[in-house]
């Protein structure tokens, strides 16, 4: 007799199911339901159209948070790119304490958003904080002083992606699995061909490993485009806005304005720009990724 395995498969992703029907599928259907409308939270919301998204328009301050998250994301998701794989090529290479060097990266990415910004607004305190201090003991003798992180939008701008450095850690343990991949008879043969160190890596571990950098830079495009706890905590958005990003101003139109008709319409066009950005990314893979087999 033939077992009809559909039922154990559908009573294994029942829970996946109705978590993404609850946490994403209902949200979303009501933002899209509450961008057409006039909606304070205390009063019954009111159909008006297209009124909010023309009013996107008009906005200056949406122009700036759209510009303020797409420089963070390109920055960050270019340079935390760099890093990890860097960090990747030499955790992967015979050393001692291989394991304790492997955890201590990765170690960073598992606290709470919250402590760790507390900590890092301590580190960038201009008098106190041990990121000046480390400058002025490097560049000291040049009479050069440590800068005001939160006192100008370049400083308070670098400060934040430099902290998104610390959170490399998931995409590094990504990247350490995706070089195991890579075929050791290529760099044989790429070594007996003369390719130099430098030149395996950008034409055979690079290419090997494209398909991760694929994952790793959606991954990090989404991240990037819903930043919202590190700078409300770190700079509260400051100075004069150059730190203010969209979660950000989503979230302040619904719950400081208590304008959730408009913020819905701003998280609608949140998640038309990432799904736009992912599409994007994914059509350029086909050209620039490599898929062994494909």
């Amino acid at each position: 007799m033939k077992h009809d395995s559909t039922a154990t498969g559908l009573l294994w992703i029942g829970p996946w199911v109705l978590g993404f029907s609850i946490f994403t599928v209902v949200p979303v259907a009501l933002a899209l339901y509450y961008g057409f409308t006039d909606y304070t939270l205390l009063e019954a919301p009111i159909y008006v159209g297209a009124d909010n998204y023309a009013r996107m328009f008009e906005d200056p301050i949406l122009g700036q948070v759209l510009w303020n998250t797409a420089v963070f994301g390109v920055i960050s998701i270019v340079l935390g790119t760099v890093v990890s794989i860097l960090l990747a090529v030499l955790l992967s290479k015979p050393a001692r304490f291989q394991s304790f060097w492997r955890a201590a990266v990765f170690a960073p990415s598992v606290l709470p958003l919250v402590a760790l910004a507390v900590i890092f607004k301590l580190a960038y305190d201009p008098e106190l904080g041990i990121a000046n201090r480390s400058f002025d003991l490097l560049l000291g003798w040049t009479g050069l002083q440590g800068p005001n992180w939160f006192g100008s939008g370049f400083w308070a701008m670098t400060a934040l992606i430099l902290m998104g450095l610390w959170g490399v850690g998931p995409a590094v343990v990504i990247y350490l699995a995706g070089l195991r991949d890579v075929p050791k008879q290529l760099h044989e043969a790429a070594s007996i061909d003369g390719v130099g160190r430098w030149g395996r890596f950008f034409h055979v571990v690079l290419p090997m490993i494209s398909p991760v950098i694929l994952f790793n830079v959606i991954i990090g495009v989404i991240n990037a485009a819903q930043v919202f706890a590190v700078p409300l905590l770190l700079t509260g958005g400051g100075p004069e806005r150059t730190t203010y990003f969209h979660s950000m101003y989503v979230y302040d139109q619904a719950f400081t304005f208590g304008d959730m008709g408009y913020a819905s319409a701003l998280g609608v066009l949140q998640f038309v720009i990432i799904l736009a950005l992912t599409g994007i990314i994914l059509l350029a893979g086909r050209k620039l990724v490599y898929y062994r087999g494909a």
